[in-house]
């Protein structure tokens, strides 16, 4: 949570976040499978409560919890569900249902590397927007299959591929934090920046 308030001090538009299901089905923010990286514990979130997670990292906080934040600072919100999981499409419905109980305040997008889970959100909520991540070997095949309205390439991946940057859809680029990078994303198309330093790309931008 000290993070997200940050990035309202720095200025930043919205938040990112990577959701995970937790064995009591909750919705944590947590980006790895396990918890060695972040907390020193191999016990795997999908295996784990909600209270276990809290209990190893007392940081760790809900989608619910970044709902109420964003709400209250009308901030706009990308969420990407993560994949493999053993609960396979729990999290996008999960994920679908808290959306609905929210009265719209900014823009919400769904993003994911998984096409399935892209098609799984459409289908449950077809004017949901979702943004298909693009991973450097396969980004052909899920910019021309998926039902995504917007396509989220790495920095990396722009950079190898500039004509990405004359895709009708809307353009996410991740994690933009070099200087030069982010003048290059203003230069082509890019709609949404994600970044680690939202106060630096504003000045960066001349954003004031």
């Amino acid at each position: 949570m000290a993070a997200y308030k940050a990035a309202i001090d720095d200025g930043a538009d919205g938040f990112e976040c990577d959701v995970r299901i937790t064995k009591d089905k909750q919705l944590v923010l947590w980006h790895d499978a396990d918890m060695q990286r972040v907390a020193g514990s191999g016990a795997r979130i999908a295996d784990s409560t909600l209270s276990e997670i809290k209990h190893n990292y007392p940081e760790a906080i809900t989608l619910e919890d970044l709902l109420i934040l964003a709400r209250d600072n009308k901030k706009e919100l990308a969420i990407e569900t993560k994949h493999p999981v053993p609960t396979g499409s729990a999290v996008e419905r999960k994920v679908v249902e808290l959306l609905a109980q929210e009265k719209p305040f900014a823009d919400i997008h769904i993003m994911s590397f998984s096409w399935l889970a892209l098609e799984k959100v459409r289908m449950i909520s077809p004017q949901q927007s979702t943004v298909a991540l693009l991973h450097d070997r396969f980004n052909f095949a899920m910019r021309r299959f998926t039902s995504a309205g917007s396509i989220g390439p790495g920095i990396s991946t722009l950079r190898s591929n500039p004509h990405l940057g004359k895709d009708p859809r809307n353009l996410f680029v991740w994690t933009v934090d070099d200087a030069d990078d982010m003048r290059f994303c203003a230069n082509n198309g890019v709609d949404v920046l994600i970044t680690n330093n939202p106060s630096n790309a504003r000045s960066v931008l001349g954003y004031h």
